[in-house]
């Protein structure tokens, strides 16, 4: 894509390329938000054309058999939907997740300004086997669910209406893998759940990354010769399409922070002899700011193409300096030497699946980066492009990786497919800043040695030079290790290599083989030692979730690994089973259980968390009802805490270090003499000065409800199909959250909006959410919540 940029930005760009839309269903391009990226609308030049997103202006049906285009487009059944879209709203619990084909419909008009050039279709990404038809003649066919693929269109247009058919089918596929849905531990949805964009294309240009097709090549491919604090090398590829008959061929790279120029370079005259050629070109920072995860800088690149002195091609790509580099198995972030604490992540909403809104995606990050992490682990296929620029900008380094789960097909045709998504990929997410290492693995599958061999060989292919690292799960062939601590009992002699360790926490206190203490768990049944504990389990098991994950991270420090990742941060359904599997720290809507606060008060004060968070942080991990242990923790990051019941000092905190000597900040163990309902005010401190503070109330009958939007920085954005979450709080008279779980609450939605929940919601530990999709008029949008007593509330939109 053109515009590397963040796609909650968003300006109208009007442009007459979309037929069978109205006046608010113009086309929308991208824009940063620094003035310097407003280029691509200001440019003096009829020569470029910015690409433009087409999400608005699809038609849809879908069908459990198998129709031929004609059969498709003789049915009454298509209805108006704009992208991203989902082939089947589901239930928040998803039992029998739908499966068949989708069928999308859209109608572009050529316009003059398009002869003589090259027009494609860019999808982000459909699942998960693809047909493309236009005008009814099939122009191509893709298969895999998560990766951009690319349509070449112009040579098959005509002039006015051209009529683009898409049929997607979300079948188990034998080729793309992973297990039947029936036996997998995730589900796939379906539709065209990403973005949709019209790219025009001059005789010469810089290619797209994905759809070029060329090793180590294609687009921009941005490399880091020399990195340190005093200066460092950008090693720039531009990869051109161009036409014999142009002449005087240059590429210009301008590097800009913060909107002001820092670095810039012109080629020299590009021969014109092949059809494609490359440009290296080398641009010199002194005094760079550096990417880190404490320190998330950004620059912007502008790569220009230009033809006898005018604009034919521009591409913005937003970059990190930063180096990332292992030393005797422990990473070094530009010479630092850096423990990752980090988790992995599920992509899916309640109800929509994968179609998410690029905001939607940003504040999934926000939360990552809020809850006390570094880290990511992409479990376990490709994420979005909107999720990997919020990681580059939060500072969350990631480890990309391809699909797979317990699935390995014998079939030559499975293997080639599995390294061509590895190369687009890499393809797709080598200039992110955030990127640590490419899991071209299949996770927990038995790949065999040629199959590692091949895919560590094309990481390295794709991508060369030092301090690239391939990563799997099986010891063998990757440079890393990712070793999953809860697929074995305690820690054995430690890999020879580095090593991360990739999911811990969750199925070993589920299967009960975590072996440290739980010989001495002989009073819990299984369901309450498990880490699988919906926000609305009640305190003694959600304390039980925080305790094994406690318990569990400290472990990690025994061993060399320069990383680890909890599983999971989000609740998540799955295919084979009739729950939601809940070892997330947050629930599927989103919200936090007592293990988001232990992870957030492991963060250090005044280091970035991203913006939901302040420097100090205290939370109580108590109901405090009658049936309530008297024994609990209050998390925090600040020196100390005391705790006052009904006003009056009942105790010190004390951090609990014997239990947990390798934590940052162990949490502080109370013991409160005896039960009294009421208050419990939890004071931290820090240099003498309340630093921060937290406040529960014996949960009581609630009496109001409050709605409000869920917390975020990135506000509800309009014409883009956003998705924001509303939450219902049952609070008591003095404004305490009541606690109250299966409280039903019916919500209705005024405006332009639509409600994707159910109308009815039941509470989860005092909140009721809605999930809600906003359409271009956020002003005027209105939630409204009542419950059966009567308790009513709303909330305005409107700015």
């Amino acid at each position: 894509m053109k515009i590397n940029l963040p796609t909650w930005l968003l300006v109208s760009f009007f442009v007459a390329v979309v037929s069978g839309c109205d006046t608010d269903d113009k086309a929308v391009a991208l824009v940063a938000e620094n003035s310097d990226s407003a280029i691509h609308t200001s440019i003096a030049s009829d020569k470029f054309t910015a690409p433009v997103n087409i999400n608005s202006g699809w038609f849809y049906f879908k069908s459990d058999n198998v129709l031929t285009l004609a059969q498709a487009q003789a049915l009454a059944q298509w209805q108006p939907v704009s992208l991203p879209h989902t082939a089947n709203i589901e239930p928040r619990v998803v039992n029998d997740q739908w499966q068949g084909d989708a069928w999308y419909q859209k109608t572009l008009v050529k316009s003059a300004q398009w002869d003589g050039k090259k027009v494609f279709i860019d999808f982000e990404a459909a699942m998960n086997a693809t047909e493309i038809w236009l005008n009814g003649e099939k122009i191509a066919e893709h298969l895999g669910g998560y990766l951009p693929f690319s349509v070449a269109v112009g040579e098959h247009l005509k002039k006015g209406n051209n009529v683009l058919t898409v049929r997607l089918d979300n079948r188990d596929n034998a080729i793309t893998g992973p297990k039947p849905l029936e036996v997998l531990d995730f589900n796939m949805y379906g539709g065209l759940y990403r973005n949709v964009w019209l790219r025009i294309e001059n005789p010469v240009h810089i290619t797209d990354a994905v759809n070029a097709g060329v090793v180590a090549s294609g687009g921009i491919f941005v490399r880091y010769p020399k990195v340190s604090e005093t200066d460092a090398e950008i090693s720039v590829q531009t990869h051109l399409a161009k036409d014999a008959a142009s002449r005087n061929i240059r590429v210009q790279q301008r590097l800009t922070f913060n909107g002001k120029e820092v670095a810039k370079v012109v080629s020299d005259v590009v021969p014109s002899v092949a059809a494609e050629t490359s440009v290296t070109q080398t641009l010199k920072v002194t005094a760079p700011n550096l990417w880190s995860p404490k320190f998330p800088h950004l620059y912007q690149l502008e790569t220009r193409v230009l033809v006898d002195g005018e604009v034919f091609d521009i591409d913005v790509t937003r970059l990190g300096i930063r180096e990332f580099k292992l030393v005797d198995n422990q990473l070094y972030i530009n010479g630092e030497k850096t423990f990752l604490r980090g988790v992995n992540r599920h992509q899916e909403y309640p109800y929509v699946g994968y179609a998410l809104s690029d905001a939607a995606q940003y504040r999934d990050a926000e939360k990552i980066k809020a809850a006390g992490f570094d880290y990511v682990r992409l479990s376990h296929y490709p994420h979005s492009k909107a999720f990997m620029k919020a990681a580059d900008e939060l500072g969350l380094v990631l480890l990309d990786a391809i699909l797979g789960w317990q699935y390995v097909n014998k079939d030559p045709a499975f293997a080639d497919h599995i390294e061509q998504t590895c190369r687009d990929l890499i393809r797709r997410d080598r200039n992110h800043a955030s990127v640590l290492g490419w899991e071209c693995s299949l996770n927990e599958s038995d790949m065999g040695e040629a199959l590692v061999d091949r895919l560590h060989g094309v990481v390295h292919e794709e991508f060369p030079g030092e301090n690239v690292y391939s990563a799997g799960w099986v010891p063998y062939g990757y440079d890393l290790y990712l070793q999953a601590r809860q697929h074995r009992i305690g820690h054995y002699k430690a890999p020879t290599k580095p090593y991360v360790v990739s999911e811990y926490g969750d199925w070993e206190y589920y299967a009960m083989n975590a072996g440290l203490n739980q010989d001495s768990w002989g009073g819990l049944l299984q369901e309450e030692r498990s880490s699988r504990q919906l926000l609305s389990a009640g305190e003694k098991r959600l304390q039980q979730q925080a305790a094994n994950i406690q318990e569990a991270h400290n472990d990690n420090f025994n061993t060399p690994a320069f990383a680890d990742g909890y599983w999971v941060m989000f609740d998540y359904n799955r295919g084979y089973a009739d729950d939601i599997e809940s070892s997330g720290i947050m629930s599927l809507d989103r919200l936090a259980k007592w293990s988001y606060y232990f992870y957030q008060s492991q963060r250090a004060p005044a280091t970035n968390g991203g913006p939901l968070t302040n420097d100090y942080m205290v939370h109580i991990a108590s109901y405090w009802q009658a049936d309530s242990s008297l024994e609990f923790y209050v998390y925090s990051n600040a020196e100390s805490v005391a705790l006052t019941l009904n006003g009056k000092p009942v105790a010190d905190g004390i951090r609990d270090n014997t239990r947990y000597p390798h934590l940052k900040n162990a949490p502080f163990l109370f013991k409160i003499p005896q039960f009294e309902a009421g208050v419990l005010d939890a004071t931290a401190m820090a240099s003498g000065k309340v630093v921060a503070r937290h406040r529960i109330a014996t949960p009581s009958e609630a009496t109001r409800l409050v709605v409000s939007l869920d917390r975020s920085s990135v506000a509800p954005q309009s014409g883009v199909n956003d998705l924001v979450f509303v939450r219902a709080r049952l609070e008591t008279a003095k404004g305490f959250n009541s606690r109250s779980n299966t409280t039903a609450v019916t919500f209705t939605v005024d405006g332009d909006a639509q409600l994707v929940s159910p109308v009815s919601v039941n509470s989860e530990d005092g909140v009721a959410s809605a999930l809600v999709r906003l359409g271009r008029d956020i002003d005027s949008v209105v939630v409204k919540a009542v419950t059966d007593a009567g308790l009513a509330g709303s909330l305005s939109l409107k700015k």
